[in-house]
């Protein structure tokens, strides 16, 4: 299943525009807010597919039901763009369990990359609902192999695949490579260039977030 937020008006279309605007993107704490807010707005909308039983509370005057989430939930990210958005899910969803992969782009001189995947922090996956959040959805090799790497701690029950903005040949591809995984996106861009960056996109969402880095 793929979910495409932006295709009903709401508030997330203004925190994805101000993601894009230039002028803003120059407001490092704002950029990194307007993350973190499309986290809690995805992991609201997420939460809505959990299992829940009716469960009994004590209040100070009676008993009250409740409907309580049921799921064992595993919030995923991808360092260290994908922290701001991270802290979004886990603002909302506060009793999951973390996992975090660093994965990244190496360039080579002749203009191409592959990704490298150099380390992974993960508890026990088996039966959980594992949400892996990523800013960015380009070509779909780095959520592909995290995916990958994940695996190797268990098989969740679900997958759900976060993104802010995604290429539609990034979405195709994780479409053909992980079709149980549903997919979630705040935005929907036509064009990869040819050094697979979206366009319009808005940059690189580390960077943005957390100042640029040197790197060979």
């Amino acid at each position: 299943m793929i979910t495409n937020l932006s295709l009903s008006n709401s508030v997330i279309s203004r925190f994805v525009a101000e993601l894009r605007d230039t002028n803003i993107q120059k407001d490092r704490l704002r950029f990194r807010r307007n993350m973190e807010r499309i986290g809690e707005i995805f992991a609201y909308e997420i939460s809505k597919t959990f299992d829940y039983e009716i469960e009994e509370v004590e209040t100070p005057l009676g008993i009250a039901d409740a409907a309580v989430q049921q799921d064992t939930v595993v919030l995923a990210t991808i360092l260290r763009a994908g922290l701001p958005m991270h802290a979004g899910m886990l603002n909302y969803l506060d009793d999951s369990k973390n996992a975090f992969v660093s994965a990244y782009r190496k360039h080579h001189k002749d203009g191409t990359f592959e990704i490298e995947v150099q380390y992974v922090s993960c508890p026990d996956l088996e039966d959980t609902t594992l949400i892996i959040c990523d800013p960015m959805l380009a070509t779909g090799a780095s959520i592909d192999l995290t995916i990958k790497a994940l695996l190797e701690y268990g098989t969740p029950e679900k997958i759900h695949i976060v993104t802010a903005i995604s290429s539609v040949d990034g979405l195709e591809f994780i479409k053909r490579n992980h079709p149980d995984a549903d997919i979630w996106v705040a935005a929907l861009d036509e064009e990869l260039t040819a050094k697979s960056y979206i366009v319009p996109g808005l940059g690189d969402a580390g960077d943005l977030s957390f100042g640029e880095k040197v790197q060979e």
